[in-house]
């Protein structure tokens, strides 16, 4: 007896997983009859594979840091300052604290990209004052609407625009 329930299980358990993949059926008017048609527009739509996806032509649309003017304007325009982080696949450069030898004043500048295009919109900037008194007592200010963070944003982009405007010449 408990054969028999083995094999019932065995044999509910296979319909339902055949049957469980939910197949679905296309539209023939949708779908080219010729089967080479039929084959690219399924690599296209990324149900299949080519032999031109096996080489490394993707169609991925990758940049390298050297080409994206925002980032090395960023980096000119802050290469006064000590980076803590600066991750390009991430879209983020992280100062550290930086102070003069003046005063008890420091600064923490964060950037990061939201976007490739070079617009205002493309860059936030983030920027963090610390103040320590003598007994090392510090406190930490965000300035998010300072004269700084305008000066660094207007710094960058048009920096930004120049080394565009320098890249395109380089490309005709």
């Amino acid at each position: 007896m408990p054969k028999f329930f083995n094999i019932l299980f065995i044999f509910l358990a296979s319909i339902f997983l055949l049957f469980s993949c939910g197949q679905k059926f296309g539209d023939a008017r949708k779908n080219p009859t010729n089967a080479l048609e039929r084959a690219r527009k399924n690599v296209e739509e990324g149900r299949g594979t080519s032999l031109g996806g096996l080489m490394g032509n993707r169609g991925t649309n990758y940049e390298f840091s050297s080409s994206n003017p925002l980032w090395r304007a960023s980096l000119e325009i802050l290469d006064f300052l000590p980076l803590n982080t600066v991750d390009y696949s991430g879209g983020m450069i992280i100062s550290d604290w930086y102070s003069d030898s003046s005063n008890n004043e420091s600064l923490k500048i964060t950037i990061r990209f939201l976007s490739n295009e070079v617009r205002s919109e493309s860059v936030k900037i983030i920027v963090h004052k610390k103040n320590c008194s003598s007994n090392q007592n510090c406190k930490i200010v965000l300035m998010n609407n300072s004269t700084l963070v305008n000066e660094l944003r207007s710094s960058i982009m048009r920096k930004a625009a120049i080394l565009e405007k320098d890249s395109k010449k380089k490309k005709k």
